[in-house]
């Protein structure tokens, strides 16, 4: 091996800063065989207990990649987690030769690509649609103490949110929240039927996707599992749509988009789910993204994340009537 090069970046989405190093091949190897690798790491200060990203990102790689296709995520070849230090490493194929993401953040794809990244998210859902392996061997399923906890850490953040606004926070959305967390019992039951429920990505924007070179290939791969549960497979489409997008492109592309996802679901075999039924989880789902921008805001992702995550999201509610959700 020759030629180690390392890359540190900030994720567009700004949840978290990693450390990544290329080693390219030169000797030679199976046919198979990658030329390049991508190693990735956590910088000194993700090595603290109370940060289980890598953890859980492994656990991903290692436990629920093996179980599916292999073209949906990039190929692992080791991971590792050290739970005496916190310490962890993945070794993932680097697909910098065939894939890029789709486009320099903040920047939205084109519409053919939206379309590419959501079939690819509808394939990767309905292999996991409704698995009898969902909270037996694969992800657990929250209990009522722990959603309680949840709601708990979230109402305390929304109070620090109001001292870090002031006279922004208005009284209206200071409202909203206190309805939300009011509700927050009641609106998981939908989660607690954990029927028609998938893996969910977590941090499904659209940077967190690798596109081919050639637009008419559908191998679109998906990465960065940190965050990744089992939930509600709307949530990744309230987070890639109404999370990221001001009003005028969502509600230009979110009914149609939202129709070819419907349609790449039963396609894959996905039965007992109807347009309707997506419409509500899509609905649910967008109400329930207004926790994140709080949570993102809590754990310091840098304001130009989070505020215009909070301020699209609000606008993305009052659109499709979320509030109603509340009573």
């Amino acid at each position: 091996m020759t030629g180690v090069t390392e890359k540190s970046l900030i994720r567009s989405d700004g949840s978290r800063v990693v450390s990544k190093s290329v080693v390219r091949a030169t000797v030679p190897a199976a046919p198979d065989a990658p030329t390049a690798l991508l190693v990735k790491a956590p910088l000194p200060e993700r090595l603290d207990a109370g940060w289980q990203g890598g953890r859980h990102e492994v656990a991903f790689y290692t436990e629920v990649a093996p179980r599916m296709a292999p073209d949906l995520v990039p190929r692992c070849f080791d991971g590792a987690w050290d739970a005496a230090t916190n310490d962890w490493h993945l070794l993932l194929e680097d697909l910098t030769d065939s894939h890029a993401t789709p486009t320099v953040w903040p920047l939205p794809p084109t519409e053919a690509d939206c379309r590419r990244i959501l079939a690819a998210r509808a394939r990767f859902q309905a292999a996991w649609w409704d698995s009898p392996q969902l909270g037996t061997e694969v992800g657990a399923w929250l209990d009522d103490a722990a959603l309680q906890q949840h709601r708990d850490g979230l109402a305390e953040r929304v109070g620090l949110l109001g001292e870090r606004l002031g006279g922004d926070f208005s009284a209206d959305r200071r409202a909203l929240f206190a309805r939300y967390l009011t509700a927050a019992s009641r609106l998981m039951a939908r989660y607690r039927t954990h029927r028609h429920m998938t893996i969910v990505h977590g941090d499904a924007h659209v940077w967190n996707c690798l596109l081919p070179h050639d637009p008419a290939s559908d191998d679109v791969r998906l990465f960065d599992w940190d965050c990744w549960r089992l939930g509600l497979g709307a949530d990744d489409l309230a987070y890639m749509m109404a999370m990221h997008w001001y009003p005028e492109r969502r509600q230009r592309l979110e009914r149609p988009l939202l129709d070819g996802f419907h349609a790449a679901l039963t396609a894959h075999g996905v039965q007992g789910y109807d347009r309707r039924a997506l419409d509500d989880d899509y609905r649910l789902a967008v109400l329930r993204q207004m926790a994140v921008p709080v949570h993102q805001m809590a754990a310091d992702i840098p304001p130009v994340i989070w505020w215009n995550n909070l301020q699209r999201i609000w606008l993305a509610i009052d659109d499709l009537d979320c509030r109603a959700l509340l009573d």
